[in-house]
């Protein structure tokens, strides 16, 4: 009987949960991420991805490909998660256990799906993904083959918002031309032994004897790494145990032996550890950084922030705290960074310096009207100061796409903020395209909101409650 794994994977979940959330940004490049010089982009919407703008980039360079017409959004994590939470829901009803890989991708093997055809399987597959966008409103692709490493490579075939089915007699014809990067288990040490062994592409891989893989990469990664590569994939659909620490780290053919090494070396492993902890959709509190010398000895300092965050500029700077030197240790071979006390919730403080400063609006857009604010604007930070003697300053701080509310006009989000005026556009998932608003920075109407009413998903709030509730009562029982 044919076995089919299916992988989803929701399209551009980040990007795709604010122009969901916020009607306005829909069609529009859209960056999630840090506002400040150091920050990176946690996630992108595909009008960004067309301009090269992609997930892990450094902000700035993200937004000098995307152009005036960006809009960078600060991450609201509690969105992701409560969206996650409903999607997952949907898809366990129809699918039965669920392998789940981050916050937004997983694999299933739904039991109604033994034995049947390619276009039953698309059918399937079609309605699931129907289903999560009529309750969502969220796009999603699915791959589907014999096993969990065909489904991965179809999902990314399916992007975006598709479904991409590997009938078994198809396998080579799809695995054969690809880099054999893309398979699971090939980092940079083993690709580069295959590439001195001549191997370019997964069809090189499996062209080789079980005796020649053994030799080259050991009895255990190598011919597991060999079945793969021939589309041999019984690995089980199981639920994951969820990580406590995620962390990367890199082993240097020469010593590292002055501090810019070092650096550029914590800095590739914290970006590393950084992009893993933003697929996974939690924050840490622990940062640590790992050395191991050239004679062997290992060293480990670890620093525990007062609040989980996904920041990349407050995890790096903690990572350069932590750092120790060859003129303090000796010759470095080996340098890691990880993150653990791993949270889904996180307090407002996912960009510090933001706390103390504003953004000035945008000129007008004739198209969108006022306050959208292009990356230009967004580079243009102040601190808030009304202007004129103390009694005329404002106390009150927004913060550029912070969620807020007033009693006549409802859930909005900021656009701009300077010189005693803020605007607003009010808008929810359930509106069309809101209108820009504006008021006194003080206006005492004006409060700060929960970003989980965009979603405008009050009954199913009142039923399921949220994410991080539910990891509260998990624990206490």
């Amino acid at each position: 009987m044919q076995r089919w794994v299916l992988h989803i994977d929701m399209d551009a979940f980040f990007a795709s949960c604010e122009q969901l959330t916020r009607p306005t940004l829909r069609g529009r490049p859209v960056l999630v991420g840090g506002v400040n010089g150091r920050g990176v982009v946690a996630g992108a919407s595909y009008e960004a991805r067309k301009f090269g703008a992609r997930s892990a980039m450094p902000m700035h360079q993200a937004k000098a490909l995307a152009g005036f017409g960006a809009v960078v959004v600060s991450p609201r994590h509690q969105v992701y998660s409560a969206a996650s939470q409903r999607v997952f829901q949907i898809i366990e009803k129809r699918a039965g256990i669920i392998e789940r890989l981050s916050i937004d991708e997983g694999f299933m093997e739904p039991e109604a799906l033994v034995g049947a055809t390619p276009e039953e399987v698309k059918q399937w597959a079609e309605d699931l993904r129907a289903e999560i966008r009529e309750v969502t409103g969220l796009p999603s692709s699915v791959g589907a083959g014999s096993g969990k490493q065909i489904a991965k490579i179809g999902s990314g075939e399916a992007k975006p918002d598709g479904v991409f089915v590997v009938p078994v007699e198809k396998q080579h014809e799809l695995l054969d031309p690809l880099p054999v990067g893309a398979l699971w288990g090939v980092g940079p040490v083993t690709g580069a032994k295959l590439a001195k062994m001549g191997v370019e592409t997964i069809g090189d891989l499996a062209a080789l004897s079980a005796k020649e893989v053994e030799i080259s990469l050991g009895a255990t990664i190598g011919l597991g790494l060999w079945n793969l590569a021939r589309g041999i994939d019984d690995r089980p659909v199981v639920p994951r145990a969820e990580a406590k620490q995620i962390s990367q780290e890199h082993t240097f053919e020469k010593d590292l032996l002055t501090r810019a090494q070092v650096d550029a070396a914590i800095i590739r492993a914290a970006q590393g550890a950084h992009r893993r902890l933003l697929k996974d959709g939690r924050g840490a509190r622990t940062v640590s950084v790992k050395l191991r010398m050239a004679d062997f000895r290992v060293e480990s300092r670890s620093f525990t922030l007062s609040y989980a965050t996904d920041d990349y500029a407050t995890l790096e700077a903690t990572a350069f705290r932590l750092a120790r030197y060859p003129q303090q240790v000796g010759p470095i071979r080996l340098v890691g960074v990880g993150f653990s006390g791993l949270e889904e919730s996180r307090q407002d403080i996912l960009f510090p310096e933001l706390d103390q400063q504003i953004v000035v609006p945008a000129a007008p857009d004739s198209e969108y009207e006022s306050g959208v604010q292009s990356s230009s604007a967004q580079a243009q930070i102040i601190t808030d100061v009304h202007g004129g003697s103390s009694s005329n300053t404002s106390s009150r701080i927004w913060r550029a796409t912070q969620d807020v509310f007033h009693p006549d006009f409802g859930h909005g989000w900021v656009q701009g903020a300077g010189h005693g005026v803020v605007s607003v556009r009010f808008e929810t998932r359930s509106t069309v395209k809101g209108k820009t608003r504006s008021f006194a920075m003080d206006d005492p109407l004006l409060q700060e909101a929960d970003p989980l009413d965009s979603l405008d998903w009050g009954p199913w709030f009142a039923e399921n409650g949220t994410a991080e509730e539910e990891e509260s009562a998990e624990a206490g029982d």
